[in-house]
C-alpha cells in the first residue's frame, strides 16, 4: 500500500503532449487520474446494472471512458496526460464491469428463482452485506491474473485487441501523439481485420500528401471534440435522461404499440424508443444489431408463434416457465453454446501446437525468438511477480472461504469452489486470446463448459453448478476486459503497474457500489420481473435444470440441435474468413448476437437497429469528410448511454419513496411491462 501512496506523491513534472516513452519517475498513477476513473467507473456500474438486468448486455465502455477522461481533464489547471488517461480508462472499467464479473445481471437472479421441487434448494437472496462477500470473493482473481497473460499475448505473441488498440488510437489523435506502432505479427489462428494496412499501404503511395491530410484529420477531431465535445455529451445525456424520466411517470413513453395493441399485449411486439438503445446501437455497430434483430425475427416472428399454435408452450407468451419466451430461450442457449465452441475451436488448436513444440526436441538456432525478451518496460514500471502470486493465493483462498461462508455447505463445497477458480484460469487464458483476435470475449460459453464440468464433480447440486460457472466466468470476463486496457496502455506506453494500482482500486469501490445498487433495486422491483426481466438469469438457470433433470420443453431439442448444426457451420465459415482477413467478415452473422435477439424482446432490439442504421450511414456518408464527425459520433452515444442509466437512479429513489406513475394513458392493460393499469 505505501508503494501506491509514493506513486501518488511523487511531484508531477512537466508534461509534453508529443512524448511517447514517458520517464519511469514521470507521475502516472495521481489522485486526479484515479478520481477522474471512479467517477466515470461508479456511473457506468449503474448504468451496467441497470442495462445488464433488462437485456442481459453490458458494455465495456473503455473507448468511451478514455474520451470523457479527456473531456472533465480539461477542466482542471494542469490537464491530463496520455497515461493518465489510461489510467482513468483503466480504473473505469475496473469499476463499471463489475455488475457482469460478479453476476449481478445473471448469478444473483438465477439463485433467486429457484424452486425447492425442481431445484432442491429454497430461493436464495443476498443481503447487502452477503452481496458484498460475493463480490469481494470473485473481484480479484481475474486481476492479478492478467499481468502473466499480458506477458503471454500482448507482448510475446502481440494479438491485435481491436477496442484496446481503437481506444490508444484515439488518444494519440487527442494529445497530438505520433501513432502507435500497432505492428502485428501474422499467426495460424483468427486474424482481425486491421484496417491499419490498408491505410499503411495508401500512405507509400504518396507519403507527403498523406501525411499532412492525416495531421489535417487528426486536428480537426481535436478541434471538434475540444470545442463541441461538451456541447454534444450534455445535449444527448439531457435528452436520453428527459425521455427516461418522462418513462417512469407516462410508462407508454417507453412500449409504443407500434404494430398494434393486440400484437404488443399477447405477443410483445412493441417499440422502446430510448435513446439509451439508440446509443447502444450505435456502439455496437449495425453488423451486430442486424444479427441481433435476425434472431429476434426468427426467435419472436417464427419460433414463438410455432411453439404457442402447436401446443409446446401453452402459457401466456411471455411466460418463463410455460410460455413461448421459454421455449424459445433453450434454442437460444443451444446458438450461443455452439457458436463458443466453434470460435474457440483455433485457440485450443494452438496451444495444442504450442505444447507439442514445448515438448519437441529443438536444434541450436531454430527458436531464437522463443528466449527474446521483447518487453519494453522497466522493471519498477511492472507488476512484480512476487505480488502476482501472492495475489493469486490470496484472492484464491479468501474467495473459497467467503463464498463458503456466503452459501454454505449446502451451496457448494469448498474444494469444489478451488476447482472453479482453477477452471477460471484456464478459461481465461482461452477468452483473452479469443478477445485479442476477434474482438468478442466468449464468456458466456466459457461459463457454459464450466457448468457442464461440475455436472459431473457435483451432480443434482444446481445452486453448486451456478456458482462455479460464476466464478469461473468472473475471471474470463476480467482478464479479458482488463487486457483490452493493458493492451491500449502498451501502445500508448503506459505503466502496468499505474494500471495494476487503477485496477484494484476501481473493483474496490465497484465492490461496494454493486451489492449497494442491485440491494436497492431488490427492494423498489421484483428482479427478475416485468421491468428488469434478467434474461440472463434464465439461461443461467435452465442450463443447471437440464444437467440435473435432464428434461426440455416438448420438441425443444430437435431445434437446439438444428440451431446448433447451422449456427455451428456459420461459426466455422466466419473463423476461416476471419483467418484469410475477407472484407466481408463482419457481415456473417454472429450467433451470440442472433441469440440475444431471442432473449430480449423485439423493443429492446428495434431500438439497438436504429442505433446501428445511423452508424453505419453516418460513417458512409458524413465520417468520410474528416473534422472529427467520427469521435463526436461516439461523444453523442455516450451521452445517450449515460444518460439513461443515471437519470435511472433518480426513478430508483422515486420508486422506493412510493413516487408512481402520474397516468397509463394509452396503454388498454397489459402493454406496458411495468403499469399498474
Amino acid at each position: 500500500m505505501r508503494s501506491i501512496w509514493t506513486w501518488m506523491s511523487r511531484l508531477r513534472e512537466s508534461r509534453h503532449c508529443g512524448e511517447t516513452e514517458p520517464r519511469s519517475n514521470q507521475a502516472e498513477f495521481t489522485f486526479q487520474a484515479v478520481a477522474i476513473g471512479l467517477l466515470i467507473g461508479c456511473l457506468l456500474c449503474f448504468t451496467n446494472l441497470y442495462f445488464g438486468l433488462q437485456t442481459g448486455w453490458i458494455s465495456m465502455m473503455s473507448l468511451q471512458s478514455a474520451l470523457i477522461g479527456f473531456l472533465l481533464s480539461k477542466m482542471l489547471p494542469t490537464p491530463l496526460s496520455p497515461q493518465e488517461i489510461i489510467v482513468v480508462q483503466t480504473t473505469a472499467v475496473a469499476t463499471g464491469t463489475m455488475p457482469l464479473a460478479a453476476g449481478f445481471v445473471g448469478i444473483l437472479p438465477a439463485l433467486g428463482l429457484l424452486e425447492e421441487e425442481k431445484d432442491g434448494s429454497p430461493p436464495i437472496r443476498l443481503s447487502w452485506l452477503a452481496a458484498v462477500g460475493w463480490s469481494f470473493s470473485v473481484a480479484f482473481f481475474g486481476v492479478f491474473l492478467s499481468p502473466p497473460i499480458r506477458k503471454q499475448v500482448i507482448i510475446k505473441e502481440q494479438l491485435a485487441f481491436p477496442s484496446g488498440t481503437a481506444t490508444a488510437q484515439l488518444i494519440s489523435v487527442l494529445h497530438r501523439m505520433p501513432p502507435p506502432d500497432t505492428t502485428l505479427r501474422r499467426r495460424s489462428g483468427y486474424r482481425a481485420i486491421d484496417t491499419e494496412d490498408l491505410a499503411q499501404t495508401a500512405s507509400t503511395d504518396e507519403p507527403g500528401n498523406h501525411q499532412e491530410a492525416s495531421a489535417e484529420d487528426d486536428f480537426d477531431e481535436r478541434e471538434v471534440v475540444q470545442r463541441e465535445g461538451w456541447e454534444d455529451l450534455l445535449m444527448s445525456f439531457l435528452a436520453s435522461g428527459a425521455m427516461t424520466l418522462a418513462a417512469y411517470f407516462f410508462p407508454i413513453v417507453f412500449a409504443i404499440p407500434l404494430f398494434g395493441k393486440y400484437l404488443a399485449r399477447e405477443w410483445l411486439w412493441s417499440f422502446t424508443p430510448s435513446l439509451s438503445y439508440v446509443g447502444q446501437g450505435i456502439i455496437m455497430g449495425f453488423p451486430t444489431t442486424l444479427s441481433m434483430n435476425l434472431g429476434m425475427l426468427v426467435g419472436w416472428g417464427i419460433l414463438s408463434p410455432l411453439s404457442k399454435y402447436s401446443g409446446w408452450a401453452p402459457g401466456p407468451v411471455g411466460d418463463m416457465s410455460t410460455g413461448a419466451r421459454g421455449w424459445i430461450i433453450w434454442v437460444s442457449l443451444a446458438i450461443m453454446c455452439a457458436d463458443s465452441f466453434i470460435s474457440l475451436l483455433p485457440v485450443v488448436y494452438e496451444y495444442c501446437i504450442k505444447i507439442v513444440a514445448w515438448y519437441k526436441p529443438t536444434k541450436p538456432g531454430d527458436d531464437t525468438e522463443t528466449h527474446e525478451d521483447l518487453e519494453v518496460e522497466t522493471a519498477d514500471r511492472l507488476v512484480p511477480t512476487k505480488w502476482v502470486m501472492y495475489g493469486l493465493i490470496g484472492s484464491i483462498c479468501v474467495g473459497t472461504i467467503l463464498v463458503w461462508i456466503v452459501f454454505g455447505n449446502d451451496g457448494i463445497k469448498p474444494w469444489a469452489t478451488l476447482i472453479g477458480f482453477m477452471m477460471g484460469g484456464l478459461l481465461s487464458i482461452l477468452g483473452v486470446r479469443a478477445l485479442g483476435e476477434t474482438d468478442l470475449n466468449p464468456v458466456s460459453g466459457l461459463g457454459k463448459i464450466s457448468q457442464l464440468l461440475f455436472a459431473w464433480i457435483q451432480p443434482g447440486n444446481v445452486v453448486a453448478n451456478i456458482i462455479a460457472g460464476g466464478v469461473a466466468e468472473a475471471g474470463a470476463q476480467q482478464a479479458g476486459d482488463l487486457m483490452q486496457d493493458l493492451k491500449t496502455g502498451h501502445l500508448i506506453r503506459a505503466s502496468p503497474r499505474a494500471q495494476f494500482y487503477g485496477q484494484l482500486i476501481g473493483s474496490s469501490l465497484s465492490i461496494i457500489v454493486s451489492a449497494t445498487a442491485y440491494t436497492l433495486y431488490q427492494r423498489a422491483y421484483t428482479i427478475p420481473g416485468p421491468s428488469f426481466p434478467a434474461p440472463t438469469a434464465y439461461v443461467w438457470l435452465s442450463l443447471a435444470r437440464l444437467l440435473r433433470n435432464g428434461r426440455l420443453p416438448q420438441n425443444s431439442a430437435s431445434y437446439m440441435v438444428l440451431f446448433a448444426i447451422i449456427f455451428g457451420v456459420i461459426a466455422g465459415v466466419k473463423v476461416m474468413a476471419a483467418q484469410r482477413n475477407h472484407p466481408y467478415t463482419k457481415w456473417i452473422p454472429s450467433g451470440i448476437a442472433f441469440a440475444i435477439g431471442f432473449l430480449n424482446t423485439p423493443s429492446f432490439s428495434l431500438a439497438r437497429l436504429i442505433g446501428g442504421i445511423i452508424e453505419f450511414m453516418y460513417h458512409k456518408r458524413v465520417a468520410k469528410s474528416g473534422g472529427g464527425a467520427d469521435i463526436r459520433l461516439i461523444v453523442i452515444a455516450s451521452g445517450f448511454v449515460l444518460g439513461e442509466g443515471v437519470i435511472s437512479v433518480i426513478s430508483l429513489v422515486l420508486k422506493t419513496y412510493g413516487v408512481g406513475v402520474v397516468s397509463c394513458w394509452g396503454c388498454s392493460g397489459g402493454v406496458c411491462a411495468s403499469c399498474p393499469a
